[in-house]
């Protein structure tokens, strides 16, 4: 029996996150999966009628689930960072889920942005470090609200929180090696032996002393892989090159504030936030997971029921991937496949009219 842990959380995603659970229960039908659900009231409303971020009481029962899915968090009435800082960072660092991990793939059916690219040109996984970095919190303010104000940021990397996040991205990439010789590489990297290959993404003639740090641990531990092909861009040229050869990326390792960044360039290329999941990693599995949608609580659309729950959905699967029911994964995978490439429901970002529950439904129907 698996213990999940339910935050829907602002906005939209109590929406979505009811199609999350509605395909979660026709999976465990179909699979003979397990499970009882946890519900937490964590969010923007509780916050404004309590003042109460996340209990202590709240963190003792989630870390007693096994994983958790978050709907999103971000409320228009609560200043930003409260919410982000109090539920979502402060879960992420005190269960260590240090690797944000981001699929970026497009789905046969969907359209890309990017002209004369299609599914077999856009299939990337991101790597993201979740730990430390710009994230941690660590600066101040001197003078503040004066006209000599100064603020400071610090970013943290250790070699330890380096080396485990470059290896997990090694890891991917040999696992991802067993669908198939990545079609990125030269002749002559295949006929080496090299079967995918991983690219760091840093800025290491500007941040000389954070990604030294990066740059050596990567040609350091990408020595104990070498059917993997190391490579390096700057992270300027990375958004630039996904852009025009997103088809040149297999797995990318990147730094915390980085990866933020361009896994949200790698969700347009996939057709858009509302098919971009997530999953925040704790790999020893010392402390729950948690699966979430990285399209945040969309105000603006909440309480319309038109928001896309299929990065809810895909965030599921990815769930089942960490808790190692690969069968469920590739039944969800297969099912949002199925829904895409026909002319079926689609919401309005995917220039349909179809309702949240209409394009949930229909994914539980392709299950079968």
């Amino acid at each position: 029996m698996v213990k999940i842990g339910v935050i829907p959380g602002d906005g939209v995603g109590p929406e979505v996150t009811a199609q999350g659970l509605a395909v979660l229960e026709a999976v465990g039908k179909l699979d003979g999966f397990r499970y009882e659900l946890e519900s937490f009231d964590l969010g923007g409303e509780r916050y404004l009628a309590t003042g109460e971020v996340l209990p202590e009481a709240a963190i003792g029962k989630l870390r007693g689930c096994r994983v958790i899915l978050l709907g999103a968090v971000g409320h228009p009435g609560v200043p930003p960072g409260v919410l982000e800082k109090g539920i979502l960072l402060k879960l992420r660092f005190d269960f260590q889920q240090y690797i944000n991990l981001r699929p970026v793939h497009l789905y046969p059916g969907v359209q890309t942005p990017i002209r004369d690219k299609g599914p077999d040109d856009i299939d990337m996984l991101v790597v993201r470090e979740n730990n430390e970095d710009l994230y941690v919190g660590a600066g101040g303010f001197t003078r503040k609200g004066t006209p000599e104000e100064v603020a400071i940021q610090t970013s943290v990397n250790t070699r330890p929180g380096v080396e485990r996040c470059v290896r997990f991205a090694f890891e991917q990439a040999r696992k991802r090696a067993e669908a198939g010789a990545f079609r990125g590489l030269s002749k002559a990297a295949r006929d080496a032996g090299l079967t995918r290959q991983v690219t760091l993404v840093a800025k290491t003639n500007v941040l000389t002393f954070a990604h030294d740090l990066w740059m050596r641990t990567f040609e350091e531990v990408g020595r104990d892989y070498p059917d993997i092909q190391r490579d390096y861009q700057h992270v300027d040229a990375c958004c630039m090159r996904m852009v025009v050869s997103p088809e040149k990326y297999d797995v990318i390792v990147t730094t915390n504030m980085f990866g933020d960044i361009i896994t949200d360039l790698g969700a347009v290329l996939q057709g858009g936030m509302g098919l971009a999941a997530s999953g925040n990693l704790n790999p020893e599995g010392t402390a729950p997971s948690m699966f979430e949608p990285v399209h945040g609580s969309a105000p603006d659309i909440a309480g319309k029921g038109i928001a896309n729950p299929l990065a809810s959905i895909l965030s599921v699967a990815m769930m089942f991937d960490h808790l190692k029911v690969p069968a469920a994964a590739d039944r969800i995978r297969r099912a949002v496949a199925r829904v895409l490439e026909q002319p079926g429901p689609r919401t309005p970002d995917l220039g349909g009219k179809a309702s949240t529950a209409e394009v949930g439904r229909a994914v539980v129907e392709a299950l079968h």
